[in-house]
């Protein structure tokens, strides 16, 4: 017999004249644009442009915060389907001297020690922001310029006509240095605020493979995907960091998240070639990340595209 829901229960997102509402009839979304000074999130990791703090449709709610309090300078403090590029330059850096994070600005080595994406840098150069919003889409550029690094970066979300939010990337490197690492989307999913658990379901097109980062009694990942054999102990955390296809060359960027006892869930697609997965999952929160890898020359653009089918 089927229980009712265990809900994770989070703080909702503070309420802020510049953020976003957008429609296209069944679904919203609400987004919170990059603001330097009084923005939602202005932390180091993750990339400003595109953070959702609500998205639903349906009777689903597929997007909420996940966290019982919210800093805007803490590293992950932030929902929905954000990305991370990796940081350019940082190993070349002294201390004292600038890297680049994309999507974020130019950052101040602090020390001798290893790039930790965890830590809050100081942001030197912010870059130039500019949104522009429509009904049912809205468009991020950032732009930034330094002695070495330059790029045009924009972002477009769009809730199209068949349930589905579809994200466009375009970077073109304006630069004298080559824009070269690693890009993944953390996907911040919370489907109805369920529990992470036994009706929390992952699935992939390809058999997966992996190493846990321990053992865990928890969780178990089959040939189909990942299933949670009991709900998730308050502070209790899973990771695995080289989840891929146990074939590569069967390896698409492509997953299913799903929330079995309401029925809510998200299938995500990319166009871009998957390098690796990683999953990290909590009491109210269960994310798979996946990798691609980017390399642009100097006035190169690079084009890309993700796709969320809202599943009810």
């Amino acid at each position: 017999m089927r229980t009712s829901p265990t809900i994770f229960q989070a703080e909702e997102a503070p309420q802020n004249p510049s953020i976003l509402h957008l429609t296209n009839g069944t679904t919203t979304a609400v987004v919170c644009p990059p603001d330097p000074v009084s923005g939602y999130y202005r932390a180091t990791r993750f990339d400003w442009s595109g953070v959702l703090s609500d998205l639903r449709g349906r009777g689903h709610r597929y997007v909420t915060p996940w966290k019982n309090r919210h800093d805007p300078l803490c590293h992950d403090d932030l929902s929905g389907p954000v990305d991370e590029f990796t940081e350019i330059g940082y190993e070349r850096a002294r201390p004292g001297e600038e890297f680049l994070k994309i999507g974020v600005g130019m950052l101040r080595r602090y020390s001798g020690e290893p790039y930790d994406r965890f830590r809050l840098y100081e942001i030197v150069n912010h870059g130039l922001w500019e949104t522009t919003a429509t009904r049912d889409r809205v468009e991020f550029r950032h732009r930034l310029l330094s002695d070495e690094y330059g790029y045009d970066y924009r972002k477009e979300l769009r809730l199209t006509h068949t349930d589905r939010l579809r994200i466009d990337y375009t970077l073109k490197n304006l630069g004298p240095a080559v824009l070269a690492g690693q890009v993944c989307n953390h996907n911040f999913f919370t489907l109805d605020r369920m529990v992470t658990g036994p009706d929390t379901a992952i699935r992939f097109p390809f058999h997966p493979v992996g190493t846990w980062r321990e053992a865990y009694d928890c969780v178990t990942l089959g040939r189909d995907g990942i299933r949670f054999n009991r709900e998730l102990r308050p502070g209790e955390t899973v990771f695995m960091g080289d989840l891929h296809a146990q074939d590569s060359a069967s390896g698409t960027y492509g997953f299913c998240i799903l929330n079995l006892l309401t029925g809510a869930g998200i299938r995500v697609s990319g166009n871009a070639p998957l390098s690796h997965m990683v999953l990290w999952a909590r009491r109210g929160i269960a994310c798979i990340e996946p990798y691609t890898t980017f390399r642009a020359f100097p006035g190169e653009t690079l084009v890309w595209r993700l796709e969320y089918e809202l599943l009810a």
